[in-house]
């Protein structure tokens, strides 16, 4: 037996932990840029709660509220210079993916002041200043991963950065997904549960890896269940967090697989959001496999005895009708198909023709 294992973020996981674990941020600067969207971090309470925590403890601060849905590089550049120009030696993402990955790529844009939206992809391996994640959704994972995804417009896609950027620290405080609509909730705990698969089912999965992905499958049973009858009380928040968490750390072990990387077109093209676009695929992804044997195993973790099952689970949580063509499913997969880094972390051979069937068969055609 063989494999790496490395996960350098020190987590936080609880009630109050930014404000239990204040001195922390004193550790880690002295002045910091707060990465956060235009709403969010101010009404579930996070922002509050960092802001305080800074001016308690003597670090000084300013806010970046501007990320969007999906960060354009264009938004990452804007953010980058505010921190140069005001010398900042550390950041805070704050809230889902979108704002802690574009912390991510800010940090590393500070660090490097050579380094553009034109030249980032080419650069080689990047250093970034720290990175510190405050989560406000359960489904990302971002907080404990060393990727940042962000929109190429020029490219006309999302894209991984191609740094590695693991948070120096992460907070994780359920109280901050208390008030979250059931959609989004919905939306993030499929993103999080295709991290489990997607890193379960992979050419890089090691035994290490995959006591996060079980652990989670066996969240999840309760998890399902709570999201199928909307029971979004305190207890399913912690748990669906803590499975978010486990997910993540399995895929900064192993990478995804086919429904993220296929999924993206689905969310640059037709606004599909990020985990419903991994979700809405990952049926016909798992029905793809030669080989059930991990699918089997899956199965029993979630407490089901069939692939159908799951399936029934994901119509009643994902309804969606998109506008697509047949010429755009083929476009979509012939493009995904000819990248063969996308490819390597599925476990079997795919050709076009199945990857053009797991989209037919999952979202349709016109």
């Amino acid at each position: 037996m063989e494999f790496k294992y490395e996960m350098p973020t020190k987590i936080f996981f609880g009630e109050e932990v930014v404000l239990k674990n204040k001195e922390v941020f004193a550790t880690i600067g002295s002045k910091a840029l707060i990465v956060t969207g235009r709403r969010s971090a101010k009404i579930n309470g996070s922002y509050h709660d960092v802001s305080k925590a800074l001016s308690s403890t003597g670090v000084d601060y300013l806010l970046f509220d501007e990320v969007e849905e999906n960060p354009s590089l264009e938004t990452i550049e804007k953010g980058s210079k505010i921190g140069k120009d005001n010398q900042v030696d550390f950041v805070i993402g704050i809230g889902g993916g979108s704002p802690m990955d574009a912390a991510k790529a800010i940090a590393v844009f500070i660090k490097n002041p050579d380094i553009n939206m034109d030249n980032i992809f080419t650069s080689g391996k990047l250093d970034s200043i720290p990175v510190v994640a405050v989560a406000t959704t359960s489904g990302t994972g971002s907080e404990v991963t060393q990727y940042s995804i962000v929109t190429s417009n020029k490219e006309k896609t999302k894209k991984n950065l191609g740094q590695s950027i693991f948070p120096k620290v992460a907070f994780l405080d359920s109280k901050y997904t208390y008030n979250l609509p059931y959609d989004i909730t919905v939306n993030t705990a499929i993103d999080a549960f295709t991290h489990l698969v997607e890193g379960y089912l992979n050419t890089n999965s090691t035994p290490m890896s995959d006591i996060y992905g079980e652990k989670g499958f066996e969240l999840f049973k309760y998890c399902f269940e709570k999201l199928v009858n909307k029971e979004l009380d305190l207890e399913f928040r912690k748990k669906i967090m803590m499975a978010s968490t486990m997910a993540g750390i399995q895929i900064s072990q192993t990478g995804t697989s086919l429904p993220h990387g296929m999924g993206y077109p689905l969310t640059y093209f037709k606004d599909l959001p990020h985990g419903l676009a991994n979700g809405v695929l990952t049926i016909e992804y798992l029905k793809s496999f030669k080989d059930k044997s991990k699918i089997e195993k899956m199965l029993k973790y979630l407490g089901l005895s069939e692939l159908d099952q799951l399936e029934v689970i994901f119509n009643s949580l994902i309804d969606i009708k998109l506008d697509i063509t047949l010429e755009e499913i083929i476009e979509y997969a012939t493009k995904f198909a000819s990248n063969k880094d996308k490819l390597k972390n599925h476990t079997e051979e795919i050709s076009l023709e199945e990857i053009i069937s797991i989209y037919s068969n999952s979202i349709g055609a016109k």
